[in-house]
């Protein structure tokens, strides 16, 4: 009797079942599908073509695969399975979170490190870079980078929906989950207030599209508190379809041919562009969303920029949905206007303003609730939705050299145990420069580096700034340090730079160094600097690495 006044108890909440709505009622579909998704190229429990055929049964048009990595393996090219587009991606891991990078090629040195550093080298490669997961109840998920422009973030994250839960609130959704599926993870949804809160302040600084990350892995281990991660036992749910049919992206203005690499253009093109909408199918489908903002004879829609702000502009939000849903129209992150049924309309005018869209529905699950549809913004008054130019630093007027044209008899090498370093002094057509020779040794765990160390010296508290003439004999990304005195390593700070075969002038401010490691204070004291390195180690050269870099004019400046 008890046992079965638990189990009533327990399914007289059952969830819910989605709404099911008429088919819009003209047009071709709208392309939807699922992106950040895990296979067994990492921490998934399916390979691409079953991922694939579950994704066809959820209707869903596209999936993007987006395997743990450091970008060194060939990505897989675009192809359909099943009548599922399936792109490959990848989810990289910072000093300050993950990223998903969209449309990256293979890269020559693994990808790692500070936020700012990979998210420089994804630009610099023609990636796109979406903030993965960056309000995780789970701290070492989080998105801790509050500088850097992103190209994106995840709005709503179904790893971290499941997170903030209580244990009694898991428990019912794993016992419910075996009869009703998708409506028990639905149920587990809520808004994510911080996450939206945050995409609105930025925003209004640069353009940030949103979408909605499913995070699948259909893979929760036994030995891990339901972490996907590692290999030990595991149930293989939520399911791939599950998930998929829980929510989508929608792209309302893409047409995919057939040709699997130019399709894959298009939709990653409309993610960029933040042409696309955000659905959650586990409460009412389909639907469908519009929003525009018209202006005189132009009109735009979802991710554009309506250049003129002080003529009169309609902004108007429509949906096919239920008759009960509420539509609301948001600018620069506050309720501007609601309105019940299937139409909003607002004349507005005046300042350079963001406005998006969002669609609720009665009883959708969540304290405060889950919202059904959410649309990226679009950008009015704006010249363009890029990033807001940053104040670029003064040039440099005052020199002190440290080497230019030798000697470098100060120089030194520091390395690891089973790694090298040489450095030798080469004939220019101009005089001399030096050249760097290294070689990285070891195991994964014997933390390989090669330094190429140069004394301080006294004119560094004098001067802000590190300037010097540098060349790869390929591409690499090096650490600078500065090293202060104390401890069996001393204190260090850094920052990370690119180097390739072309000569190019290189400046590190020490303003922008950060720790490396345990500092006592978060900035250098430049007096008490002993040294300034120029390191390879394995947060982006692999084991075996090696090469060959030349430096030139090596100064200080202010």
């Amino acid at each position: 009797m008890v046992l079965a006044a638990a189990g009533a108890a327990f399914y007289s909440a059952r969830p819910a079942p989605a709404r099911i709505l008429p088919a819009p009622s003209a047009g071709v579909p709208a392309v939807r599908g699922a992106i950040h998704v895990h296979s067994t190229h990492s921490d998934g429990s399916g390979d691409p073509a079953s991922i694939a055929a579950a994704a066809a049964r959820a209707g869903l048009n596209f999936v993007i695969f987006t395997d743990h990595g450091d970008a060194t393996r060939q990505p897989d090219e675009p192809r359909y399975i099943d009548g599922v587009l399936c792109i490959d991606a990848i989810e990289l891991s910072t000093d300050h979170g993950h990223v998903v990078a969209l449309g990256l090629p293979r890269v020559p040195y693994p990808l790692g490190g500070e936020a700012r550093d990979v998210l420089d080298d994804i630009a610099r490669l023609g990636g796109f870079a979406i903030a993965a997961h960056i309000d995780s109840p789970k701290a070492d998920l989080q998105w801790s980078d509050r500088v850097t422009a992103l190209g994106g973030i995840e709005w709503l994250n179904a790893d971290s929906e499941w997170r903030d839960e209580s244990f009694s609130s898991l428990a019912r959704a794993l016992f419910m989950y075996p009869v009703y599926g998708t409506a028990a993870l639905t149920a587990l949804l809520d808004r994510p207030v911080s996450v939206l809160e945050r995409w609105d302040a930025l925003t209004a600084e640069r353009r940030i599209v949103a979408i909605a990350a499913s995070d699948a892995h259909a893979r929760l281990g036994l030995r891990n508190l339901g972490e996907p991660e590692g290999s030990g036992s595991a149930l293989h749910v939520p399911s791939y379809e599950n998930t998929f049919r829980m929510f989508s992206n929608v792209l309302p203005s893409a047409t995919l041919s057939g040709d699997a690499r130019q399709d894959a253009e298009v939709v990653l093109s409309a993610i960029r562009e933040g042409r696309l909408y955000s659905v959650i199918d586990g409460l009412a489908g389909p639907g469908t969303l519009s929003f525009t903002a018209t202006s005189g004879t132009t009109t735009v829609s979802f991710g554009d920029v309506l250049p003129n702000a002080d003529a009169a502009t309609v902004l108007r939000v429509s949906i096919q949905g239920p008759e009960d849903a509420q539509l609301i129209l948001i600018k620069d992150g506050e309720v501007l206007e609601t309105s019940t049924g299937a139409t909003l309309e607002r004349i507005v005018t005046g300042a350079p303003a963001v406005y998006r869209a969002e669609v609720s529905l009665p009883g959708a699950p969540g304290d405060p609730a889950v919202p059904w549809m959410v649309s990226n913004p679009i950008y009015v008054g704006r010249a363009s939705a890029e990033p807001i130019a940053a104040a670029q630093s003064p040039p440099s007027s005052t020199f002190a050299f440290q080497y230019r044209d030798g000697p470098a008899s100060a120089w030194t090498v520091e390395h690891s145990p089973e790694s090298l370093g040489a450095i030798d002094e080469i004939k220019t057509v101009t005089g001399q420069q030096l050249s760097l020779r290294y070689a990285l040794g070891g195991n994964a765990s014997s933390s390989a580096f090669t330094a190429f160390v140069m004394p301080a010296g006294a004119d560094l508290p004098s001067y802000d700034r590190l300037m010097f003439t540098g060349r790869a004999d390929h591409p690499i990304r090096m650490s600078v340090q500065i090293r202060e005195r104390g401890g069996a390593a001393g204190q260090r700070w850094h920052r990370s730079i690119y180097l390739e075969p072309t000569a190019r002038e290189i400046t590190v401010s020490f303003g922008d160094m950060l720790p490396r490691g345990e500092t006592s204070q978060p900035r250098p004291v430049l007096a008490n600097v002993e040294s300034v390195l120029f390191v390879l180690d394995t947060v982006n050269t692999p084991l075996g690495g090696n090469g060959t870099l030349w430096l030139d004019d090596v100064k200080y400046a202010k």
